[in-house]
């Protein structure tokens, strides 16, 4: 008699060789997918997704750059004057080394922070002391004194760095004047300059529109610097310096270029060698926020900048505990499970959006789906595992 399976989704972190630039990436990430399960005794399927970190890729890639490549496009496209720099993340990673790059690019930087928060959710101030202080963050602009009265140090609980100041201290090392405000209406730096640039992430459309109705002169995003080689630099066409890293103090690495036919050479090494259709792609930051912090892991522009087309779409399943509670509330046991089967099995792929049966599912991307579910296995320290091999996710209750 055959045993029923007892496991579902299994993810499982990969260990990889060092990847450094020119390695044949697709040749390694797929012979240590196959060495792993010889090793470890499982067998791959059809439908396993393997994911690699956007780093691995950028790095065999060897898409980086330099500060001195990015204040020569942001001198070229911004004036190299005084330049509003709006709306950055507070992050020594992500941001800081791009920072050295603009304020090296510039004769004086006016800095505009959002406020609570950034974007992605580190904390400038407290909604406590904005309320007691009768400040409307949605219109008042403060200057850098009145951000000190009314806030003090306020320093990011998980790193104990005060941005404020960091950012400030950057800028003048680079040799630029500094004046810093806090303001979350974007229009509102076209009182100190008509040179912009915006640093968010996921709003930068809707900033540029602001700024380029509100009339300033010149308007750049992130993804608008180093979408091109300076010099021989890296570059990424689409996204600019949008999900950049440190690399170095002097360096950064960017978001991995067009990498479809690197997904698409795995996965046809995989059929070649095991004769199973796998699911590939590249990931970068989950999306999920931290309940303690309050900070989004959102920093990239995309979850997964390429995937197989089998990733392609959003979940399209029922939720057997309202099957349970509600269509089958009178059954248990055997005749339960035999109802909820059917329910799953008489799926015919069209899609269940509005279907009260569905209510409560994660209407997301698979690739944001997965990509947080690798991001999260993986880590972003030395577990030394940036491929991670997820089977049976699009398992259900009758496979």
């Amino acid at each position: 008699m055959k045993k029923e399976r007892r496991v579902g989704t299994v993810s499982r972190g990969i260990r990889c060789p060092i990847i450094r630039e020119g390695d044949n990436l697709a040749e390694i990430v797929a012979n240590s997918v196959i060495e792993a399960a010889d090793i470890e005794g499982f067998e791959l399927r059809d439908r396993d997704v393997i994911a690699m970190t956007e780093s691995i890729v950028a790095r065999s890639q060897g898409n980086y750059a330099t500060i001195d490549n990015i204040a020569a496009d942001v001198k070229a496209k911004l004036g190299g004057e005084t330049i509003g720099v709006i709306f950055p993340i507070l992050s020594r990673n992500r941001f800081a080394i791009c920072l050295k790059g603009i304020a090296k690019g510039a004769k004086k930087i006016v800095l505009m922070l959002s406020y609570p928060s950034d974007e992605v959710g580190n904390s400038l101030a407290t909604y406590d002391l904005i309320d007691a202080a009768g400040i409307n963050p949605y219109s008042d602009v403060l200057t850098l004194e009145r951000y000190r009265e009314v806030f003090g140090v306020q320093k990011l609980e998980f790193t104990g760095v005060d941005y404020v100041e960091y950012y400030g201290n950057l800028i003048k090392e680079m040799g630029a004047e500094v004046e810093i405000i806090f303001a979350n209406q974007p229009k509102a730096i076209l009182d100190y300059t008509d040179c912009v640039l915006t640093c968010d992430i996921h709003t930068r459309a809707r900033t540029k529109r602001l700024l380029k109705a509100a009339g300033a002169k010149v308007v750049c995003g992130l993804d608008d610097i180093l979408n091109a080689s300076i010099d021989g630099s890296g570059y990424n066409e689409k996204y600019g310096l949008l999900g950049s890293n440190k690399s170095t103090e002097e360096t950064i690495k960017l978001f991995p270029k067009e990498c479809k036919d690197l997904v698409l050479d795995v996965q046809d090494r995989v059929l070649k060698a095991t004769g199973k259709h796998v699911e590939v792609m590249v990931y970068g930051d989950g999306a999920f926020k931290d309940p303690q912090g309050k900070i989004w892991e959102l920093a990239d522009p995309v979850v997964s900048p390429a995937f197989t087309d089998g990733l392609i779409g959003t979940p399209n399943e029922l939720k057997l505990k309202y099957l349970a509670d509600n269509d089958f509330k009178d059954l248990s046991g055997e005749e339960l499970k035999a109802a909820i089967s059917a329910s799953i099995k008489a799926k015919d792929g069209s899609s269940l959006v509005g279907n009260m049966a569905a209510q409560g599912t994660t209407p997301r991307q698979l690739t944001d789906l997965i990509g947080s579910l690798c991001d999260l296995t993986s880590g972003s320290g030395d577990k030394g595992t940036p491929v991670v091999l997820v089977q049976g996710y699009f398992d259900n209750y009758t496979n």
